[in-house]
């Protein structure tokens, strides 16, 4: 082990549990032990998952947050003994690891619930929502302190909770802890003054304007929270552990609108003051450790940081408040390991938190404890498979049923939270099997079939590995994913899969009956509708390094452009979006928080957009564009960058023994890329 990681492997106390080390694997969503989407269910996928964590050297493991009051059939946890049963059988098993588990239990969103176009039907429409009622109360699931708008959707506001509906979620808290810890869970999290949920809701001053003892002044606006963790201590004793999920700061602006790494801005939640006060107070009150980051769902990318985030994003403020408690401090946030030691070395911290780099690889702390670092399997920060909740103007929460069922899946990962449908099964029949293309989904397929003990053979047209996903990792900030693609070309090595560099195959005859799969990707969508064309450069031509003016009209403000002109920016030129759609990244599977941070730094930072606005021409040092009333608007530059989309591109059409993979099938992103290779690879027999 790298000298500079062992801090992380020394023990520590959370009152008086032990813990082995200081790695905590954070909840997320979709990990949980009670399954919150099925009645009387112990999850037995999120069981599987947090066990394989533990017995991989996480030393606190929390599982998803487990909402008091089931948000989907109006049933309170406390009251389904079943699970409790199941999950005391299960308890033994998990704690052969050594690990520790502190099951994580929510008063849920308030405010911040995700609304679907699904879920606004029902609450606009008077009669769907009495019908509704017993499976969906959005009235009870989205009231919050004081009447505020939902995060997602103007059309389901969110009501003033009553004080009797308070009482009954501290009682529920009590009597769910007492059955948790006759279970023989270790301790529990009380989610969460963070992250703007529904206890945050109640001590941030632009939602809560209650005039009652839960309104008002700041022991009232933390009586909520402080009342949860009392009334635990009662029925469980005080040597119970009771750790709270906390956000030091807001970091926010308003309804909807967050402050970005180094803005100046006025902070409407909780400023540093207040927090410096509150964590003190909240100790006081009984709890047991501060598990910290920043943000709120108007401010998503602090807790949930993209890739466009810095590294430790939220250290240095967890860092600060440390200083004014007695009780355990954890940090979570893009936290990379060595500054986590570092900081734990130097007293600063206590335990560090990381999250999807567990469904990204769930061995990654045994690897990194044996010095195999090289072989994790790394988090890109994408968010797409296991949080992929995406809004934009005019649209609630625009995510596929399926995802909405099943969080915490990972992109890059096919088995995750996936073990029942994608597992590796050692073929009877081996065969050598073709792959044309080596980008990410021929060489996802090359692996598996490898690990099923066929014979995978890669032909790639180019001199390198990686097809598309080269200039899709080139931008500067994109350090993870060119760590995903050094991993998959490592992977090939590893696995000793036989590659053709160099070699274009223009037909798939010469292999005869063999299986063939066709990965051979999209070509871009060229406007040549478009009077001067030729002028524009396109999108990948820019990202494999083609230079570009200073003046820079980016036709396409989608994902792909969006980050086009993010880099530019960065590099110190002027770029210019235009998009046909009312809004910016308008597209499903790109989160909330990947997708505002963009908007709001290109607000920020005064870069012109041009929404529903149309290409009409390019011409040598200038584009002609057309708004939705048909203005022209002439964008002077120097050059113009095309990013409006991609088309399949095989060099087959499907048939007996050929298979298409990824973008030459239909055009997706790396997780239906990903999974689609693995799948493919498992049909195979």
């Amino acid at each position: 082990m790298d000298e500079k990681l062992k801090p992380l492997f020394t023990p520590w106390r959370i009152g008086n549990c032990e813990i082995k080390n200081r790695i905590v694997l954070t909840s997320m969503g979709g990990t949980d032990l009670f399954g919150w989407m099925e009645k009387n269910h112990f999850d037995k996928m999120g069981a599987r998952f947090l066990r394989e964590a533990a017995k991989n050297n996480a030393g606190l493991v929390l599982p998803g947050c487990q909402p008091v009051y089931n948000p989907m059939f109006g049933q309170w946890l406390y009251k389904n003994k079943k699970m409790y049963e199941d999950l005391k059988e299960w308890m033994p098993e998990f704690h052969k690891t050594g690990a520790k588990l502190f099951v994580q239990l929510t008063a849920g969103f308030g405010r911040s619930f995700t609304i679907s176009e699904m879920m606004e039907k029902l609450y606009t429409n008077k009669a769907l929502r009495v019908l509704s009622k017993p499976f969906m109360d959005l009235d009870k699931i989205t009231a919050t302190a004081s009447p505020s708008p939902n995060r997602w959707s103007d059309k389901v506001p969110s009501r003033e909770m009553t004080r009797e509906e308070i009482h009954e979620f501290v009682e529920a808290f009590a009597k769910s802890a007492k059955l948790l810890q006759d279970a023989g869970v270790d301790g529990v999290e009380i989610h969460a003054v963070h992250e703007g949920y529904l206890l945050d809701q109640f001590t941030l001053k632009y939602v809560n304007h209650r005039t009652d003892e839960y309104g008002g002044s700041f022991e009232n606006r933390y009586r909520f929270a402080v009342e949860i963790v009392q009334a635990i201590k009662k029925v469980c004793g005080e040597d119970f552990p009771v750790s709270l999920r906390y956000s030091v700061l807001s970091k926010t602006k308003g309804f909807r609108k967050g402050a970005l790494p180094g803005e100046q801005f006025t902070e409407v939640g909780r400023d540093m003051e207040e927090s410096e006060k509150a964590v003190k107070y909240l100790q006081d009150a009984g709890y047991d450790m501060l598990n910290c980051d920043n943000g709120t769902y108007d401010a998503w990318y602090w807790a949930h940081p993209p890739v466009y985030m810095p590294e430790n994003c939220n250290l240095e403020d967890v860092e600060h408040i440390k200083q004014f408690v007695r009780i355990p401090v954890v940090c979570a946030g893009r936290m990379n390991p060595k500054t986590a030691a570092e900081s734990i070395a130097a007293g600063r911290l206590d335990g560090a938190g990381f999250a999807r780099q567990f469904l990204a690889d769930q061995e990654w702390v045994t690897k990194m404890m044996e010095d195999r670092e090289e072989e994790i399997r790394p988090c890109i920060l994408c968010h797409n498979g296991c949080f992929n909740m995406c809004h934009y103007k005019g649209v609630p929460n625009d995510q596929e049923l399926s995802d909405s069922l099943h969080l915490s899946r990972c992109a890059v990962n096919a088995e995750t939270m996936q073990w029942d449908r994608h597992f590796i099964e050692k073929t009877k029949n081996p065969r050598r099997v073709y792959i044309i293309g080596g980008g990410i989904g021929g060489m996802e397929a090359a692996r598996v079939l490898k690990l099923r003990e066929h014979d995978p053979v890669i032909y790639e047209k180019n001199n390198v590995l990686g097809g598309t996903f080269i200039p899709a990792s080139a931008e500067s900030y994109k350090g993870k994913l060119r760590e995903l693609l050094a991993w998959y070309r490592r992977q090939m090595k590893e696995l000793d899969v036989e590659v053709h560099l160099g070699k274009e195959i223009d037909s798939v005859e010469k292999f005869g009956d063999a299986p063939v799969i066709i990965a051979t990707g999209s070509v871009p969508r060229v406007m040549k509708n478009i009077p001067g064309h030729e002028r524009m450069i396109e999108a990948c031509d820019y990202l494999n390094g083609r230079d570009v003016g200073e003046r820079v009209v980016v036709i396409g403000g989608g994902l792909t452009g969006s980050e086009i002109a993010y880099e530019l920016a960065l590099q110190g030129k002027r770029p210019v979006i235009v998009e046909m759609k009312n809004d910016l990244v308008a597209q499903k599977g790109v989160c909330l928080a990947n997708s505002s941070y963009l908007r709001e730094w290109f607000e920020l930072h005064e870069v012109p957009v041009y929404l529903e606005t149309k290409l009409k021409e390019v011409k040598e040092h200038s584009v002609i564009c057309t708004d939705k009333t048909g203005k022209e608007i002439e964008i002077p530059c120097d050059s113009v960058i095309g990013s409006v989309g991609y088309l399949p591109n095989p060099l087959e059409r499907k048939g007996k023994n050929i298979y298409l993979v990824g973008d030459c099938e239909q055009v997706g992103n790396l997780r239906s890329v990903v999974w689609g290779a693995y799948e493919t690879a498992m049909k195979i027999c």
